[in-house]
């Protein structure tokens, strides 16, 4: 893959780690002194305020990995809630339990699809690949590959209306985010066509509309490039790098 000068200047927002199995160890969420439980209540209160729909979810934070041979990942994790990401302004970022997500490239004979969050989403405005935070398993079901494979179909099914089945997804690449850890598995779909893809998330679009919520992606768009993607507008920090390699790959 071929670099520019300033992209060598420039620190990378993720980096890419070479995986092919994953592993999940879950360990207790992280002690909150009694100010920064208090300051996280009082910044969700906030938020709330801010967007009413907003919704305290759980979510699968991760503590850091360990890689202990060539091509192993395994992930240490706590459950918590979406308020809790309310750290990141309160401790220095290597002390922040990162985010676990997933997200699907979608391949069309225009592009990848991109995603634009709606104004009611925790990334409204910001563009991205379908996909989303990872939930812990219910159940007693583990948190693995195969949970992370059909967390990404379900969330492509849910953005873009598209469904896919578990095994067409395959795993492309695996990033974590210089900054606070966070850890992001990219999952290849088979190609469709621009025209489905449009279809589809139109229908989405009115069957949400009509049951008097909205779209959790307001637009889409078709992307070849970096430039193309930075043209649409502010994006997550791991598309243009991942735009690159998926780039490289075809």
């Amino acid at each position: 893959m071929t670099t520019s000068g300033s992209d060598h200047r420039r620190a990378r927002p993720v980096e890419f780690l070479d995986v092919r199995r994953v592993s999940f160890v879950e360990r207790p969420p992280p002690v909150l002194t009694p100010w920064e439980q208090g300051e996280v209540d009082r910044l969700w209160a906030v938020t709330q305020a801010r967007s009413p729909t907003t919704f305290d979810g759980p979510l699968v934070a991760s503590l850091g990995i360990d890689l202990p041979s060539p091509g192993v990942l395994v992930a240490r994790w706590a459950r918590l809630s979406y308020r809790h990401r309310a750290l990141r302004v309160l401790r220095p970022p290597g002390d922040v339990p990162g985010s676990v997500f997933v997200t699907v490239l979608l391949p069309t004979e225009q592009g990848l699809v991109v995603g634009r969050g709606a104004s009611t989403t925790a990334a409204p405005g910001r563009w991205t690949l379908p996909g989303g935070s990872v939930e812990p398993p219910g159940d007693g079901r583990p948190l693995d590959g195969a949970a992370l494979r059909r967390d990404a179909v379900r969330e492509l099914d849910e953005e873009l209306g598209v469904r896919v089945a578990d095994g067409e997804a395959r795993l492309f690449a695996v990033t974590r985010g210089r900054r606070f850890g966070s850890l992001g598995f990219h999952f290849l779909a088979p190609p469709v066509t621009r025209d489905l893809v449009l279809r589809r998330h139109g229908e989405l679009v009115a069957a949400e509309t009509g049951h008097g919520a909205g779209p959790e992606l307001d637009e889409v768009a078709f992307v070849t490039s970096p430039s193309e993607a930075d043209r649409l507008g502010p994006g997550a920090d791991y598309l243009p790098q991942l735009l690159r390699r998926y780039g490289d790959a075809v």
